[in-house]
């Protein structure tokens, strides 16, 4: 980040996936309120979207907003963003987490290609459309700040709950990340990527019981799941103006289950 384009007072980011109660999405939306960015939600449950950003906004000084938009979709997405973009043009978009995701434990004989393409189409080309879309509102403030949500899975090969297509489109994000860094690093972008072990979410088939969540961290090294707002915070500092020295970086955030 260069003297000439400070990181804004006043500044959007836009958070995908972000309408789930229980998500990380959610809670990445209200810590970044909390720090002082406006949010724009982008949900495919378009209702969920609106009245999120509108109970995350209701006791903060804050701009928010709750679109829906199919992801997957360049369409919907290029709506989504010019509705974000002209709801305030004095709040640039210069973060953008990526936060929705799907799973998938379906054995890799059972696998059709339907949902091998519906995995890669949320988890791969929605956040690839998103960022896509967002960039050059980055590059005209000539610095922006794009965390994408991979997973342990990518690393060890799933074991967690989802299999063959989740870990494949979460090691795919950590590629991405690498890739885009090294493109918009000069333009004062950082790109990076976090990469959760089993949190307590409804991602894994839904809420984890107490003896799913002790099962689900027996084998890490502090011997539990981790929790939204652990990561939470890693990712809201990524995404804040402390972490402009830190690109094309991917943080482990899950208890020791995995060393890199």
């Amino acid at each position: 980040m260069s003297d000439d384009n400070p990181f804004p007072a006043e500044r959007t980011a836009v958070i995908t996936g972000a309408a789930s109660p229980r998500g990380i999405g959610r809670a990445t939306a209200e810590r970044l309120a909390r720090d002082g960015w406006s949010i724009a939600i982008i949900d495919l449950d378009g209702e969920a979207a609106k009245r999120t950003a509108a109970e995350i906004g209701s006791d903060r000084s804050v701009a928010s907003l709750g679109v829906a938009a199919d992801i997957a979709d360049p369409d919907s997405v290029e709506a989504a963003i010019a509705q974000v973009e002209a709801t305030d043009r004095s709040l640039p978009i210069i973060g953008l987490a990526n936060v929705a995701g799907v799973s998938s434990p379906v054995d890799f004989l059972d696998l059709t290609l339907a949902e091998w393409d519906r995995v890669f189409d949320i988890n791969m080309r929605g956040a690839f459309l998103v960022t896509r879309r967002v960039v050059p509102a980055m590059l005209a403030a000539g610095v922006g700040r794009i965390v994408s949500v991979s997973s342990v899975s990518a690393q060890r090969g799933g074991g967690t709950y989802s299999k063959v297509p989740y870990s494949a489109s979460k090691a795919a994000l950590i590629g991405f990340t690498r890739a885009l860094a090294r493109e918009l690093g000069p333009h004062g972008i950082t790109v990076n990527s976090v990469a959760p072990g089993p949190i307590d979410t409804d991602i894994m088939g839904g809420t984890l019981t107490q003896g799913r969540k002790a099962e689900l961290g027996a084998d890490s090294m502090i011997g539990r799941v981790g929790t939204v707002a652990e990561v939470v915070t890693l990712m809201a500092f990524l995404l804040g103006q402390d972490a402009g020295y830190i690109t094309a970086a991917t943080y482990d955030i899950n208890g020791g289950l995995q060393v890199s």
